[in-house]
């Protein structure tokens, strides 16, 4: 994979995952490519269960 691609879909997940700290729904995800919005998705939904874990709090 090229580190291009690679780096937008680091970058993709790091948004979503401060948007999941942030309290943000999902259904505010920015991006409409498939393999993007996934990347973005995971990094919400890690940082949702950062949240229930205790490890980050609102």
């Amino acid at each position: 994979m090229k580190r291009q691609k690679r780096d937008r879909l680091e970058r993709a997940h790091s948004q979503g995952f401060k948007a999941g700290i942030g309290g943000r729904s999902k259904e505010f995800c920015p991006y409409q490519n498939n393999d993007i919005k996934s990347e973005w998705l995971g990094g919400w939904r890690d940082a949702m269960e950062a949240r229930n874990d205790g490890l980050f709090q609102r």
